[in-house]
C-alpha cells in the first residue's frame, strides 16, 4: 500500500481512540475493516445547581416597613368611592345579577367567600357599644380586624370578634358574624361555611 494510506490509517485509528476512549482496540479495528465509522460523544456530567428560593418579607419586617399603613392624606372617604362602585359590580357578576327572585341564602353564601375590600358595612351589634353604628368602606381585611374609612374621613380599626356587620346591596341585606369570620380573605374562599339563622356574639 502507498505510504500515504498507512499514515491515514494510523491517523484515523488514533482519532477514533481519542474520540471513543471506552471502545477497545479490537472494536476500533473491526470498525475500520467494515469501513463504517460512527463517532460517539460522551458529554461531561453537569452538576445540578440548587435553585435558591427568593424569600419575601416576614410579618415583622412588613410591620416595621409599614407596608400596609395608609398615609393620613390618603384617608379620605371620597377617594375610595370608585373602589366601592367596582366592588358592587364585582358582587353582581359573582351572583349572576341580583334579581328580585334570587335566593337570599345563595347571595349569603357568595358574600361569605367574596373579597370585601370596597364593601360598605355597618356595625349593627357589638359587645362594645362604641362600635355600634360605625359605617364605612372596608379598606383592608386582616384575620382579626377590618380597617374601615368612614364618611367623616376617619380610619377605624374594628375587630371581627364579638361584632355583627350588615352589608346592603341592591336591596339585599346580609349579616356577617365576625366571630365566625376570623379568617384572612385568601382563606375564606376555600372554607365551607354553615349558614345559620342566628348566632350569639
Amino acid at each position: 500500500q502507498p505510504q500515504g494510506s498507512e499514515k491515514a490509517k494510523t491517523f484515523v485509528h488514533a482519532f477514533l481512540k481519542r474520540s471513543m476512549p471506552k471502545m477497545k482496540d479490537e472494536a476500533i479495528q473491526d470498525m475500520l475493516t467494515r469501513k463504517a465509522v460512527v463517532l460517539e460523544h460522551y458529554p461531561k456530567k453537569k452538576t445540578k445547581q440548587k435553585r435558591r428560593k427568593t424569600k419575601g418579607f416576614t410579618a415583622k419586617q412588613r410591620r416595621e416597613l409599614r407596608l400596609f399603613d395608609i398615609e393620613p392624606e390618603q384617608q379620605r372617604y371620597a377617594i375610595f368611592l370608585p373602589l366601592h362602585e367596582l366592588w358592587k359590580q364585582y358582587i353582581r357578576d359573582l351572583c349572576h345579577g341580583l334579581k328580585p327572585d334570587t335566593q337570599p341564602h345563595m347571595i349569603q353564601g357568595k358574600l361569605l367567600k367574596a373579597d370585601l375590600h370596597g364593601a360598605i358595612v355597618t356595625v349593627t351589634k357589638s359587645k362594645c357599644p362604641s362600635y355600634v353604628g360605625i359605617t364605612g368602606i372596608i379598606l383592608q381585611e386582616f384575620k382579626h380586624v377590618f380597617k374601615i374609612i368612614t364618611k367623616e374621613d376617619k380610619l377605624k380599626v374594628v375587630p371581627k370578634l364579638n361584632n355583627v356587620f350588615s352589608l346592603e346591596l341592591d336591596g339585599f341585606i346580609s349579616y356577617i358574624y365576625g366571630s365566625k369570620f376570623l379568617l384572612r380573605a385568601s382563606e375564606r374562599s376555600a372554607k365551607k361555611f354553615k349558614l345559620k339563622g342566628t348566632i350569639d356574639l
